[in-house]
């Protein structure tokens, strides 16, 4: 493992949120938020990076105080809390997505799915067993899977009754080839998204309209979908409740999300305490 990077300060601060900048109960300790207050004052930038789409956030964000841009539904979007509006975003073709779905589903027998549609209030539409990752936020349960792909989505979510996710995301990717891209971004949370999306795209784009650099960017995160923003920041700083793949990955492992790991290593950068 690296030692901890020491430099001058960063001009982007990229989060995650789940299990990485908010606790078990969807806050942020007061401790990480000033924190990231007297980064700001420094005049760093501060970037959530997401898996949640644009709707699942808006009122996160607006808790936060954040009124930039934030990366979300895995880089498929980029939202712009101020104005509560898509400025950007790449959807995932329906008749791709239901390949595969079938694909996958030849392979490892029935999976329950779920969609988040496109657009600053996109629904997300849940098959009858799919069971959501995060209760709080809102869903609408189908009664039949044709109703996934009523509308344009940013991608789809799986979970399968027996398959750990690891393999179920391993069997994805091999049968899935380039119909889309496959990342697993919590427990239970296997997502096909656009191929070629990553959170390294969406985070590249919206860096560029920021003026930012990789070699200034700090990156946080947990899970495996972290891994592009890891490779394309300067610096990755996994969680200590960090997925093991992407522990080996960073350049160095903080404290858990309960416990103020994003907090502290901004305070050690930027020099607070």
């Amino acid at each position: 493992m690296a030692a901890p990077f020491r430099s001058a300060l960063f001009d982007l601060i990229a989060t995650d949120l789940d299990g990485t900048l908010l606790r078990g109960d969807d806050t942020v300790s007061g401790r990480t938020r000033a924190a990231l207050a007297a980064a700001a004052d420094a005049g760093a930038r501060h970037l959530v990076v997401t898996g949640r789409s644009a709707p699942g956030v808006r009122e996160l964000l607006r808790a936060l105080g954040g009124r930039g841009l934030a990366v979300c539904a895995q880089g498929a979007q980029l939202y712009d809390a101020a104005a509560d509006r898509i400025v950007w975003s790449l959807t995932l073709d329906r008749d791709l997505a239901e390949q595969a779905l079938g694909k996958i589903e030849a392979e490892v027998g029935q999976v329950d799915a779920a969609v988040d549609q496109n657009g600053a209030d996109g629904l997300t539409l849940i098959e009858p067993g799919y069971v959501m990752s995060h209760p709080g936020l809102p869903s609408v349960r189908i009664g039949r899977r044709e109703e996934l792909w009523a509308a344009p989505i940013s991608k789809v979510l799986l979970r399968h009754p027996r398959l750990a996710d690891d393999e179920l995301a391993a069997t994805a990717r091999a049968v899935v080839g380039d119909l889309a891209t496959v990342t697993m971004s919590g427990p239970g949370t296997v997502e096909l998204q656009p191929y070629g999306v990553t959170k390294a795209t969406g985070l590249a784009l919206a860096a560029e309209r920021l003026g930012v650099t990789p070699e200034r960017t700090i990156a946080f995160g947990d899970m495996p979908n972290d891994l592009p923003m890891f490779a394309w920041a300067g610096h990755g700083v996994a969680m200590a409740n960090a997925h093991d793949e992407l522990r080996a990955a960073a350049d160095e492992v903080t404290l858990s999300n309960e416990e103020d790991g994003v907090g502290v290593v901004l305070e050690r950068e930027f020099g607070v305490g």
